[in-house]
């Protein structure tokens, strides 16, 4: 396996360095903005998917009721898809940005030739 870079060459310009780009600031501010949205929201879908069979599992909290015959397990479970639905649509409004930043940095580097 070679230890070289990996290059790609373009038209009169030169080739780019992945490595530089990958040390660029640009990028690294890039992939810090990415973890800083990602991380917070899979923890809090981890622990709102995972609290309701934990808390029917040993507790009896969501057994009582909450409009007649419906318990609060049936909310907390259709509250379950709604966070779904919410999260599905907040991250591709954010990913649509993320791919503006990540169009940036591919033309920044292809009019700099990967030197910045």
């Amino acid at each position: 396996m070679s230890t070289q870079p990996v290059t790609v060459t373009r038209k009169q310009k030169e080739p780019i360095d992945f490595v530089k780009v990958e040390e660029s600031r640009q990028f690294k501010n890039f992939m810090h903005a990415k973890k800083k949205f990602i991380v917070p929201m899979t923890i809090f879908f981890l622990v709102f998917y995972f609290t309701l069979p934990i808390l029917t599992s040993y507790t009896t909290f969501l057994n009582t009721s909450f409009f007649g015959d419906i318990s609060w397990v049936w909310v907390f479970a259709l509250s379950q898809f709604i966070m779904t639905w919410v999260l599905s649509t907040i991250y591709v409004k954010r990913a649509n940005r993320f791919d503006e930043m990540a169009e940036e940095i591919v033309k920044d580097q292809l009019d700099e030739g990967g030197n910045r």
